[in-house]
C-alpha cells in the first residue's frame, strides 16, 4: 500500500461549490467566482469533479464556470455538503496492489462544529462516483474509527508524513483522546503505508482546525519540504516557525526551503490563517494562494524554485481566507493509480 505524493499525477482534483453563508459571513458573493477561476486553471490540466449542494447550486456553479469559459474537462454532481472543504471531508486517495482505495476517516467537523451530517457522507458519494473500493480505518486501541482529516498530514510518496502535535496530540483537538504518537504510527502504516511520521509542533496563528499542518509545513519532492517562516519577532508565527525549523533540521536527511508568510490579515479583528503554505499542486501546475502583499512574489518564486518543471499560478485569496482556508485546503486530489 502506498500514499502517493501530491505532485504525482492525477486523474482529476474534487472540489465543492461554496454555498454556505456563515463560513464567509456577509461576504459569500465574490467566492463563487473565485472557485470558477480555481476551477479555470485546473481544468487545463486536469478533470475537474465539483459537488453541487443542490441543483440550484448545480446551476449556478454551470454559469459561473461557463463566464469563465469552462464548458470541458469539468463534471459537476449533486452531492449534499455542509461545507465545501474537501482536503478534510473528502478521503485520502491511496493505492492498494495496483488498485484505489479510498481512505475514508471518520470526520467531525474539526471537534469544532455540529453540524456536520452531510460532509460525514462524503466519502460515500465520492466512492460511488468514482467507482473506488472505500474502507473506514479505526483507532489501534479500539474499534471506533479514526478521526482524521486530509490537511492535517502530508506525504512524500515514499513513506514519511508530517503532521503536528497540536493537531492529533494537544488536549484541544478532541479527535482521538488518549491516543499516542506511537498508535498514531500505526494507525498511519496500516492505513497509508506510512513508515516515518515527523511530528511538529504548532500550526499557525488564526488556524480554527488546531493546526493543520497544509498551512505549515508541505512536502514539494522527496527530501524537500517548504516551511512557512514568519521573520518579524513579535509576531506569534515567529516563534513556531522557528519550533518547526528546529524539528525538520533535527528529523535529518530533509531539505527545508523557507517561504515567508503575507503580513497578517485580518477581518472584524480577527487573525486569519494566511500563508503561501496552503498551496496545491496539480498536473503541471502549482496554484499559490496570494493576499496583495510584497511576498506573494518571493512564496511564487520560491514554489518556481523548487517545483521547476511546473507552472505556478497566484489565486487572490484575501476574500477566501475569510473561511479560514484556501487552496488547499477546499482540493482534494485523485492519483493515477494504473495496475
Amino acid at each position: 500500500m502506498r500514499w502517493p505524493a501530491e505532485w504525482e499525477p492525477h486523474d482529476a482534483s474534487w472540489i465543492a461549490w461554496p454555498h454556505h453563508e456563515p463560513d464567509w459571513p456577509g461576504k459569500l458573493a465574490p467566492i463563487p467566482w473565485v472557485y470558477a477561476e480555481i476551477a479555470r486553471v485546473l481544468h487545463r490540466h486536469e478533470r475537474v469533479e465539483i459537488l453541487c449542494q443542490d441543483e440550484s447550486v448545480r446551476a449556478s456553479a454551470e454559469q459561473c464556470l461557463a463566464a469563465h469559459g469552462v464548458r470541458t474537462n469539468v463534471r459537476l454532481h449533486v452531492v449534499p455538503t455542509d461545507r465545501v472543504w474537501l482536503r478534510d471531508s473528502c478521503p485520502t486517495w491511496v493505492s492498494r496492489d495496483g488498485s484505489a482505495e479510498l481512505v475514508n476517516w471518520r470526520f467531525n467537523a474539526w471537534a469544532k462544529y455540529d453540524n456536520y451530517r452531510q460532509d460525514a457522507r462524503v466519502g460515500e458519494a465520492v466512492a460511488k462516483i468514482a467507482g473506488a473500493a472505500r474502507v473506514e480505518p479505526v483507532r489501534p486501541d479500539s474499534s471506533d474509527r479514526l478521526v482524521l482529516e486530509g490537511g492535517a498530514i502530508d506525504t512524500d510518496g515514499q513513506g514519511t508524513l508530517l503532521t503536528t502535535e497540536e493537531c492529533l496530540l494537544s488536549s484541544v483537538q478532541a479527535r482521538n483522546p488518549g491516543l499516542s504518537r506511537e498508535q498514531y504510527a500505526r494507525a498511519f502504516a496500516d492505513s497509508l503505508g506510512i513508515r516515518k511520521t515527523i511530528w511538529l509542533g504548532e500550526g499557525c496563528v488564526g488556524d480554527d482546525t488546531h493546526g493543520h499542518v497544509d498551512d505549515i509545513a508541505r512536502f514539494v519532492a522527496p527530501g524537500v519540504v517548504v516551511l512557512a517562516c514568519e521573520a518579524d519577532p513579535a509576531d506569534e508565527n515567529h516563534r513556531r516557525s522557528k519550533d518547526n525549523l528546529r524539528r525538520l533540521e533535527k528529523a535529518g536527511g530533509l531539505r527545508v526551503v523557507k517561504l515567508p508568510y503575507p503580513r497578517a490579515v485580518e477581518m472584524n479583528g480577527e487573525r486569519l490563517p494566511a500563508s503561501y503554505a496552503n498551496f496545491y499542486i496539480a498536473n503541471g501546475i502549482v496554484i499559490v494562494p496570494t493576499f496583495n502583499d510584497r511576498n506573494d512574489r518571493v512564496a511564487m518564486n520560491t514554489l518556481a524554485d523548487v517545483m521547476p518543471d511546473r507552472e505556478v499560478v497566484g489565486i487572490h485569496a484575501v476574500d477566501l481566507v475569510w473561511g479560514l482556508g484556501t487552496i488547499h485546503c477546499l482540493t482534494q486530489q485523485q492519483p493515477a493509480i494504473r495496475v
